[in-house]
């Protein structure tokens, strides 16, 4: 999980990297776009996540020196490899910071769409009802108007089912008249 450096040690030089040398190759290499900005940050953010995970696995062997013997050496070993992780950490949070700073750069001049805009409330193709139409609810109203809506729907359920018992037992005592005719 390896991320790319943003520009090569041949760029800095001033040497043409790759087989396509000249001023439109170095050009080219030190503009990179905001899509492969954002892939790089997700790589760092994996690599973030992958070196907390393994900090978290040394801490979880490692000893705490209470009285219990152990061996120096060991303990020695294993802290170096943290401390490491820990610098490793570091660079990847300084790295991802760039990242973050050059993506905001680039996009700088966009206008950022609201959030609740990109939140579909309503149905624009379809009929708009009095309900929907308006600015956007809060949840705890709509959450409170489905429970309302939820408690007359329970209530409408259980009259049907009473009719519907009534009409069973009457469809019963007809039919019983009928068989008792015969």
């Amino acid at each position: 999980m390896s991320t790319p450096p943003l520009a090569t040690p041949g760029m800095a030089s001033g040497m043409a990297p790759g087989p396509f040398g000249g001023p439109q190759a170095q050009q080219g290499a030190r503009e990179v776009n905001t899509a492969s900005l954002c892939r790089i940050g997700q790589e760092t953010v994996q690599d973030i996540v992958y070196r907390t995970m393994e900090i978290f696995q040394l801490l979880r062997n490692m000893q705490l020196p209470n009285g219990v013997t152990y061996h120096t050496g060991t303990y020695q070993d294993r802290l170096t490899k943290l401390q490491d992780h820990l610098r490793q950490l570091s660079v990847l949070f300084r790295k991802l910071r760039l990242v973050y700073d050059k993506c905001s750069e680039n996009c700088g001049g966009m206008d950022p769409i609201p959030v609740e805009q990109l939140i579909p409330y309503v149905e624009e193709d379809g009929p708009k009802n009095d309900g929907w139409a308006g600015p956007p609810r809060c949840a705890s109203e709509e959450r409170r108007e489905i429970a309302e809506v939820n408690k007359k729907l329970k209530q409408k359920n259980q009259q049907l089912k009473q009719i519907m018992d009534q009409l069973r037992n009457l469809i019963w005592d007809i039919n019983a008249m009928l068989a008792m005719r015969n």
